[in-house]
């Protein structure tokens, strides 16, 4: 059975039932922090064993017998430029899959309100500098994760398109390279803070020196996780007629950024005074940089009262540290699933 989560609210009124799939990810992580936070609220849960998502039956039953107020979508297939590149076909059938299943299933359940999280992978590699929402389908992708861009972007357009079509009120945000704790620092698996951190504590050790992929002039925005968490509860607590207001010009998101970038290089230098690593720095040019540069415009969301607490060097430090105290915990975890 799913497990819930159960508030007192306040003043008597019913808590809402929020599902979030995807609970056990980083990014399901914070938001069961974030929302648990809250009596408003009572959270629904299922793990892999109860319900998997990319099997239609089973999610149109689950929330047949769920009914939740709101469904918070934080399932995904994600990794990095490495796992993109070898798993595209698993990259765009499974995102496509948890995309479909549960847009579809919640309509057809009355579910009428969601809260679906993209990428910023959806935009073009070379797309203006801040990216606009606009900006959407203005270019070609970056090659390297173009299956899992499609499927985000389908997802994207299903949300609105059930808005357009039926009145769902079924929103969406758009957030910038994340990290944080619970990530996932399997190498070949990981986005580039993890393993950048992984592979630095592996050199570090060894007294080696450290190859960085590609030539690290490549800019990247970042955003610690538990600040996406609170962009997604200001974003659940407004009305619906705020939130379509403030989508008015847009395809029916909303950015959520840092506002800040760094080269891969000068994270890759941050890093090394976070996890004292002593060695010089290389640089694999052989490796591809990805998207030369990808800094969002969240100026939207912003003017609705969101904005970053967690800087770059503090976030990445109290990631390190989480990692640190967590990492025999990960790596039995690693062992076991192969």
């Amino acid at each position: 059975m799913p497990a819930e989560a159960t508030s007192v609210s306040q003043a008597g009124q019913k808590p809402l039932r929020v599902f979030i799939a995807g609970h056990r990810g980083m990014v399901g992580q914070a938001l069961h922090q974030e929302f648990a936070s809250s009596s408003q609220y009572q959270l629904i849960t299922a793990d892999r064993t109860t319900l998997d998502l990319t099997r239609q039956t089973d999610v149109e039953n689950f929330l047949q017998q769920q009914r939740p107020d709101w469904i918070l979508v934080a399932a995904a297939r994600v990794g990095g430029i490495a796992a993109n590149r070898q798993y595209p076909a698993d990259f765009l059938l499974q995102n496509l899959q948890i995309a479909t299943n549960i847009l579809a299933a919640a309509h057809q359940s009355g579910v009428s309100r969601v809260l679906y999280l993209g990428s910023s992978c959806i935009y073009p590699k070379f797309a203006p500098q801040p990216i606009n929402e606009t900006d959407l389908l203005g270019g070609v992708l970056e090659p390297t994760n173009e299956a899992y861009a499609v499927a985000k972007i389908a997802g994207l357009k299903l949300c609105s398109s059930f808005h357009r079509q039926y009145g769902c009120d079924f929103r969406a945000l758009m957030p910038t390279n994340l990290y944080g704790p619970g990530d996932n620092f399997d190498i070949q698996q990981a986005h580039v803070v993890p393993a950048l951190m992984r592979r630095m504590q592996l050199a570090r050790d060894s007294q080696r020196s450290l190859q960085i992929w590609g030539s690290g002039q490549a800019l990247r925005e970042f955003l610690h996780v538990e600040d996406l968490a609170r962009a997604c509860r200001l974003v659940v607590e407004l009305s619906a007629a705020e939130y379509w207001r403030a989508c008015a010009d847009t395809p029916g998101f909303l950015n959520v950024g840092s506002g800040e970038e760094i080269s891969i290089g000068a994270l890759a230098e941050l890093l090394c005074g976070i996890i004292g690593y002593t060695q010089p720095l290389g640089f694999d040019l052989t490796k591809p940089d990805g998207t030369p540069r990808k800094l969002l415009d969240s100026s939207r969301l912003r003017q609705l009262g969101w904005t970053p607490q967690i800087s770059l060097r503090q976030g990445l430090t109290q990631t390190w540290h989480w990692y640190e105290q967590h990492q025999q915990q990960l790596r039995g975890a690693a062992s076991s699933s192969r």
